[in-house]
């Protein structure tokens, strides 16, 4: 048999790492670039007046630095009509209207700009938008997965504390104690209205898939998987490392022990799922599954007799059906929370290779050895709120990781890409710093502000290094020649809108959106055969109100084993794992969902309802209407052309459908 070259190269690559020596808590481990305090530095001067004016914040001071290294220059500032779409992507994920991009373009003043902004991160629509980059790398969901996919009532609580989160400006700090141990810091009873939210934070616990169909696994397996999953996230979302790797045996390439790992793991060895009602006399989640089980038992009965029954039966089998599930009680209004469970806590040991009934020693709380002194004592297994000492622990304006990684978070979200480009990995595997001075002038002025996240926006949304457009064609062959990924910031960016960016502006532009903010999720219709193939098809009651269908993509209910296929093709993450980034795909059904998809071709049919209203029946000004609401800016001529040529022998609707796939409705530039 023969092997392929790749397969050899990839053996190989495993042989090495296995046989890489574990790293130690050595002088050169502690030294690594990110396991130091962040030290800020000044940002450089520059001489000549050309470079000072360019200058507008001490971003770029550091990003022009980078570029003289290279002998670069940025490129021109972005046309007015570019720059506004990006920063409403950008800032609240919608496009603006065509009142917003005219405004913006007749305003000279040389405060339009800073105006633009400060009104973006004011909106209540900023923490639907960053709320979503949070929920991806948390692994947001309101169901568990695999085979059941058990939905949990109250977890779409927890999707509303993000997003409030943001447009309040929470510290970050405050965010990270809250959702690691905000049933720990809450005093009292949870039902009170100072405590709602920091049992609802809490919730972040429980986010993870979790395998109810135990199958031939024993429940101390399930229990193991359920620390590993949340031990996990605490090493990706707030340290930005690959902690996971020592789940099996020490990290092969950062000093993290697998003592370390489970040490880890002990801060959460007490907490339990804790479903707190919020009506006295409704349903508990407990009886509420009961009572839809019986339900659903006999809906499945039905679903069975339907497909062996005759045409003639059909119509009444389907009547009966449709009143049963009338039926299905409405999920309990709950905080779908956690607890301590002291008494029942689960005893950590190092499992060798990873395994639960493979047990190794009996270990205590500690952070990771390499972030600490020599010789850090141990916590006691049994002390009580012990997720508030790691709370504390990660959010110390001491702590090297937490403010790097935060900050390089919302860098990567306006830029592509972090200054390091491996958000989710600040360890030797992952990428370094472009800006490493930048970096951490960022992390510190992020602490000198009080851990409040819209000053790091506010400063880069006015730097000229945002501003840029995305083309710097008076330096394109050298400037692919020495930084081809643009990792230093020559241009700006191009991006194509996400799955929620691309469904909502949709909705903006067809004059749809319903701009409700909050509450419980939206399902809404779907193909049957997606139904169908669900392991429980009545987990799929779409919404009554036909209103709720045209809210924002971030209140759709977010179920692990089905996604809508619009928002799957256009790489929406599955919440298996820690989303850091979304890539942008570019493949055939992503076309063909634009082109024959439910949601597109029905907005469609708005859209063109609403041209018509505004345009009258000139075919130029429908063109020119088109092109205004949907992309921001009239048409060029030969755009015209085409577009009314098109008209004469196409309805305006399909039209309105071929605006949706042009490539400057898809991308910001």
């Amino acid at each position: 048999m023969r092997i392929s070259t790749a397969a050899l190269a990839v053996v190989f690559a495993i042989t090495v790492a296995l046989a890489a020596p574990v790293p130690e808590y050595n002088d050169a481990a502690r030294n690594f670039w990110s396991f130091k305090k962040p030290v800020r530095t000044e940002a450089p001067s520059f001489t000549t007046a050309t470079e000072r004016g360019w200058v507008r914040t001490p971003i770029d001071a550091f990003v022009l630095a980078k570029l003289r290294e290279i002998d670069l220059e940025p490129a021109a500032p972005a046309s007015r009509e570019s720059l506004i779409r990006r920063a409403y992507f950008d800032v609240i994920g919608l496009p603006p209207t065509t009142a917003e991009v005219a405004d913006f373009a007749a305003d000279s003043s040389p405060e339009a700009w800073t105006k633009v902004v400060d009104r973006l991160l004011a909106s209540k629509h900023f923490g639907e938008r960053w709320g979503q980059h949070w929920l991806d790398l948390v692994r947001y969901a309101e169901t568990e997965g695999f085979e059941y996919d058990r939905y949990l009532p109250g977890l779409w609580r927890f999707r509303d504390y993000v997003i409030d989160s943001f447009n309040d400006d929470k510290p970050f700090d405050q965010f990270v104690r809250e959702q690691l141990a905000g049933d720990e810091l809450s005093e009292g009873d949870p039902l009170e209205p100072q405590n709602q939210p920091l049992h609802i934070a809490a919730g972040f616990h429980r986010l993870g898939a979790v395998r109810r169909n135990a199958g031939n696994q024993e429940v101390a397996s399930s229990r193991n998987e359920i620390l590993t999953e949340r031990t996990d996230m605490v090493g990706a979302a707030f340290l930005g490392l690959t902690v996971g790797c020592a789940r099996c045996h020490d990290h092969r390439f950062d000093p993290i022990k697998q003592r370390d790992y489970y040490q880890l793991q002990a801060f959460v060895a007490a907490t339990e799922e804790n479903d707190i009602p919020l009506e006295k006399d409704g349903l508990s989640p407990a009886d509420w599954r009961a009572e839809t089980k019986k339900l659903r038992a006999e809906l499945k009965k039905m679903r069975g007799q339907l497909e062996l029954s005759e045409p003639a039966e059909q119509a009444k089998i389907r009547e009966k059906y449709a009143k049963l599930e009338a039926q299905l009680p409405e999920p309990p209004a709950t905080l779908s929370s956690t607890k301590n469970d002291y008494e029942n806590r689960t005893v950590i040991h190092r499992l060798n290779r990873g395994e639960w009934t493979n047990k190794g020693e009996l270990l205590d709380m500690r952070p990771l050895g390499v972030l600490l002194p020599e010789n850090a004592a141990t916590t006691a297994a049994d002390t009580r709120n012990p997720r508030t000492i790691l709370a504390y622990w990660l959010s110390d304006p001491e702590h090297p990781l937490t403010a790097r990684v935060a900050v390089n978070r919302v860098w990567s979200a306006y830029f592509g890409q972090g200054i390091v480009n491996t958000p989710n990995d600040f360890g030797n595997m992952g990428g370094r710093p472009s800006h490493p001075e930048l970096l951490d002038w960022l992390a510190t002025e992020l602490i000198d502000k009080g851990w409040r996240m819209k000053a790091i926006h506010r400063l880069i949304l006015t730097s000229n290094a945002y501003l840029q457009a995305s083309k710097n064609p008076a330096y394109g062959e050298h400037g692919m020649a020495k930084d081809a990924d643009n990792r230093l910031l020559w241009h700006g960016p191009t991006r194509r809108l996400s799955a929620e960016e691309l469904r909502d502006a949709m909705l903006s532009v067809s004059g749809k959106l319903n701009p409700a903010l909050g509450g419980r999720s939206v399902i809404i219709p779907v193909e049957e055969e997606l139904v169908n193939g669900l392991y429980d098809p009545t987990q799929w009651q779409v919404t009554a109100d036909p209103d709720e269908h045209y809210r924002r993509s971030v209140y759709l209910i977010a179920k692990r084993n089905l996604r809508l296929p619009f928002m799957e093709v256009f790489d929406q993450p599955a919440a298996q794992t820690s989303c850091s980034r979304r890539e942008a795909s570019t493949h055939a059904p992503q076309s063909l969902e634009l082109l024959n998809g439910r949601i597109s071709n029905e907005l469609a049919g708005h859209f063109a309802a609403r041209i018509e209203r505004e345009a009258g029946g000139d075919r130029q000004l429908q063109v020119e209407r088109a092109y205004l609401l949907a992309v921001g800016r009239m048409p060029t001529e030969q755009e015209t052309r085409l577009g009314v040529g098109f008209l004469k022998g196409q309805a305006l609707r399909e039209f309105a459908l071929a605006v949706f796939n042009l490539n400057s409705f898809l991308y910001l530039n």
